[in-house]
């Protein structure tokens, strides 16, 4: 497949990153992780009220197939990808000091989105009842069929409003303004439970009452883009009318959004495949795959999306000025930092499952039997989880060094793997088939892009020290996650499986799991783990 992305070694290359960037660089991380956290809690609560409304019925399975194409377009076109492609010019701009010039690529490229991403919506909106039926399947009746290609035009102009709001992310990102970000998806939450109870009362019952969770989603989207578009005059950027795609920097932009538009597509086409395939299995599968993947997402939307999102800035930086040392150590210290957090809270998921999906969704409809499903999905999750979080800053390693088709390549490869061991289990593991695809693709994408940024990086990207730290976390993990089961089961035994009972046994058992491995990892002088502790004393009051 040819050589990896080499860096060039300058020999003016500027020292290592000064203390006081990289506690600027962990303040921001731990802003951001805070922040996401918050949001992903309330997007737990998001899923908490809709598994309570549609358990895990075939409503549900409808709105979680009729969710996915727009999900899909978006992950295409909106912060993730566009940010990939838009940042490492936009900074690059910036730190020229062509600041005019950055701000006229920003209106091209805002411009050119509404258009063509506005078309796009309009012929979805057209063509929705004979792309949906594709995906339903044989287990679908023809009413829950025609419920997911209602719901599926409902959802899909978010498509051209996270498109644009991804554009708006990518700006502040560019100067370093994380918090209004991380915090718009929080709101967007709230909006959401807000308006689905407001309005699914009003549909009294009926099947099509998910309507209500499709609408406030909508208008749950618009409200989270007009908050971002508000952030901007903090940077004191100014929109202006330029619709010239054949400038330059524009075109230089669409040249780098399509390999990294595709290797992101390729990559959460993951959960699309599960959807898809889940429909082959039941008509509960989807949306049971689908709840466990919220639950899953919760650590790796604070832990590795938020080292991720704050290192993705510095890197591109790193990366403009030929300073290929100083993205090894922040390369190696991240993966390091993500290790440190996801392979505890994998470990942790995948022994609690069953009681964390009981406690988080039984509730209304949601019954013992979704718990099951739900459970075993959440389980065989728990092991992609660390690989995930790996991959996510690997990529935008690749994106900041602007080689995107070299992780577009290696996430072809992925999918393939993904399809191809999810068709080989599905029928005789059922939903547990279709989740040990995407955990077999997420451990080859790992194993891949480290190879290849290895050998970019002359053979140096401090594996040996990562091996060593992370079997330390290995044996932390294990003492941790022990101790974590054996409390959950002892209080278990006791008081019950209540939902009093259930908080008070998976909470204890979880703080004790957090207060034991934060004094293992820390006895074991892991440098991340000391770094995190300094950070927080840090941040203290008399400190």
């Amino acid at each position: 497949m040819g050589p990896g992305p080499r860096p060039p070694e300058s020999p003016t290359s500027p020292p290592p990153s000064s203390p006081p960037a990289r506690r600027r660089l962990a303040v921001s991380t731990t802003i951001f992780a805070l922040a996401t956290g918050l949001s992903r809690i309330a997007g737990l609560g998001r899923e908490v009220v809709q598994a309570s409304f549609f358990g895990t019925s075939g409503a549900g399975s409808a709105f979680t197939l009729a969710s996915q194409i727009p999900n899909l377009f978006s992950n295409l076109f909106s912060q993730a990808a566009l940010g990939a492609a838009f940042v490492p010019i936009f900074t690059e701009l910036l730190q020229a000091g062509r600041k005019r010039e950055a701000f006229r690529l920003a209106s091209a490229l805002f411009w050119l989105i509404l258009l063509v991403l506005g078309a796009l919506t309009l012929v979805y909106i057209g063509v929705a009842g004979i792309v949906m039926p594709l995906f339903t399947g044989s287990k679908f009746t023809v009413a829950q069929t025609g419920l997911a290609v209602g719901l599926s035009r409902v959802l899909f102009p978010v498509v051209l409003l996270l498109s644009l709001t991804g554009l708006i992310v990518g700006i502040l990102q560019s100067y370093d303004e994380f918090t209004i970000p991380a915090l718009a998806p929080a709101v967007w939450n709230i909006v959401i439970v807000v308006l689905m109870v407001i309005l699914h009362a009003q549909y009294h019952g009926r099947q099509d009452s998910v309507y209500a969770y499709a609408i406030a989603w909508l208008v749950a989207t618009v409200v989270q883009f007009l908050m971002i578009a508000w952030a901007l005059r903090r940077v004191e950027f100014q929109l202006s009318f330029v619709l010239d795609w054949r400038d330059p920097r524009v075109r230089q932009v669409l040249i780098l959004f399509l390999p990294v538009t595709m290797s992101i597509g390729i990559i959460n086409l993951d959960i699309f495949i599960n959807a898809g395939l889940g429909a082959l299995v039941s008509s509960h599968a989807p949306i049971a795959i689908n709840d466990a993947f919220r639950l899953y997402m919760l650590p790796q939307g604070i832990f590795s999306v938020a080292v991720a999102t704050v290192l993705f800035p510095a890197l591109t930086r790193m990366a403009s000025a030929r300073n290929p040392g100083g993205m090894r150590r922040t390369l190696g210290n991240g993966i390091r930092q993500i290790n440190l957090l996801l392979i505890p809270s994998a470990a942790v998921m995948a022994v609690l499952a069953v009681p964390i999906v009981r406690l988080v969704y039984q509730h209304g409809n949601f019954g013992p039997a979704s718990t099951h499903r739900v459970s075993i999905a959440l389980f065989w999750f728990a092991f992609s989880l660390p690989f995930a979080g790996v991959n996510l800053l690997l990529s935008r390693t690749f994106f900041a060094l602007q080689r995107p088709w070299i992780p577009t390549k290696l996430a072809g490869m992925n999918i393939v793997v993904d399809i191809v061991v999810s068709l080989a289990l599905y029928k005789p593991l059922g939903i547990a088939g279709l989740v040990l695809g995407t955990v077999s693709a997420n451990v080859v994408m790992t194993w891949l892009q480290l190879r290849r940024l290895r050998i970019g990086f002359n053979g140096r990207l401090e594996l040996a020290q990562t091996t060593m730290v992370t079997i330390r976390i290995l044996l932390a993990t294990v003492i941790t996650t022990a101790a974590a089961w054996l409390v959950w089961k002892g209080i278990s035994s006791v008081i019950g499986i209540s939902l009093i009972a259930g908080v008070t046994a998976v909470g204890v058992a979880l703080a004790v799991a957090g207060v034991l491995y934060s004094r293992l990892v820390l006895a074991m002088r892991i440098p991340e783990a000391r770094q995190i502790e300094t950070l927080i004393l840090s941040r203290l009051p008399g400190r």
